[in-house]
């Protein structure tokens, strides 16, 4: 995978890059594992805003994608690697020996026409999927589980990575992207490899249109509203008034803790933060 870079015909094209898709190999999805999306821009079940900056972006149609990699023991073929809208990361499509398609995430160094395993017994290489007690200390990994069965939900980004670094008792030390420390149990399910599209954060939006394609709306500062809108807002010119900077509701938007404990942080034996 590469990055395109584009002639500076307008000035939204001067700095503009996107990822040039070498690696896909099929441009329209499996129709058997797709199913519509509903956008809700934003708004409750009762037609009020409780996610700011969200509306319109283009339509997208949801790919489902195997997380739970509960297939074990049976070995499946990749038939393509196709883009998928709904994140950064590619998908491979994967057709197993007992007829069944399923999509996966695809790893650096997955390519058409290799085999993946789901397992005890599956080897070490990209693709594969284990429990962590099956995995060697050092391997690097991807689409964690947190809960046995649950399904992945960490480390699923593109380009991201994280290393199991020890085992003790029924837990591994595994290392997160973000440099985390955390506890996670030797039943839970990853796979192995980093996931692919690595230059994903190399590339650079160029416009704002581009940005409303994805469904982002613009961000109004506060201090350029007025004081009805915002608490920053007002004044002959630019002025906070003497305040510290808060949301529109007046929590404190730099350095104040919102975060509410959860119950897993008592995993999380060094935290990302120095």
């Amino acid at each position: 995978m590469g990055i395109k870079k584009y002639r500076p015909t307008t000035p939204g094209r001067r700095f503009m890059t996107s990822p040039d898709f070498s690696e896909i190999t099929k441009s329209t999805p499996e129709r058997s594992l797709t199913e519509s999306l509903n956008t809700s821009a934003g708004r409750n079940n009762t037609g009020r805003i409780t996610m700011r900056h969200r509306g319109g972006g283009a339509r997208k149609i949801y790919r489902i994608i195997d997380f739970k990699r509960d297939k074990v023991g049976v070995p499946g073929r990749v038939s393509a690697v196709e883009y998928d809208p709904n994140r950064s990361a590619r998908i491979a499509l994967v057709q197993y020996k007992d007829g069944e398609k399923r999509y996966i995430l695809a790893p650096v160094g997955l390519s058409v026409g290799d085999e993946i395993v789901s397992g005890p017994e599956a080897d070490i290489k990209p693709g594969n999927a284990l429990k962590l007690k099956y995995i060697p200390d050092g391997t690097v990994i991807h689409n964690i589980e947190i809960e046995p069965g649950r399904g992945a939900v960490a480390v699923r980004s593109a380009g991201t990575s994280a290393q199991i670094m020890a085992k003790e008792g029924k837990y591994a030390f595994v290392r997160m992207p973000s440099s985390e420390l955390r506890l996670i149990l030797l039943e839970c399910t990853a796979t192995i490899g980093q996931v692919g599209n690595e230059d994903h954060e190399n590339v650079v939006v160029g416009k704002a249109g581009r940005t409303r394609w994805t469904g982002r709306r613009p961000i109004v500062r506060g201090m350029v509203m007025n004081p009805v809108d915002h608490p920053m807002g007002g004044g002959e010119g630019r002025s906070k008034s003497h305040k510290h900077p808060v949301s529109p509701w007046g929590t404190p938007a730099k350095g104040y803790r919102t975060r509410k404990r959860k119950p897993s942080d008592k995993f999380i034996v060094r935290r990302r933060s120095k």
